[in-house]
């Protein structure tokens, strides 16, 4: 059997999704309209609404509902 590679993540992941989307911006400001930014302003969207979606996970008012 084959052992499973693990690795301890030294950020949170609403660190590493907001560093991920600065880059993911600074890569779609140089690049013309097209397809390669159409994919890369999906991707933002998508780090945005998983970083919304964590804040509302770990909020203490979800919690008592």
């Amino acid at each position: 059997m084959q052992k499973r590679r693990r690795f301890k993540q030294t950020q949170s992941l609403e660190e590493r999704l907001a560093q991920n989307t600065a880059e993911l911006r600074d890569q779609a400001k140089s690049l013309p309209h097209g397809r390669a930014r159409e994919h890369i302003m999906r991707r933002i969207t998508q780090n945005e609404a998983a970083s919304h979606l964590c804040e509302m996970l770990s909020s203490p008012a979800q919690l008592s509902k």
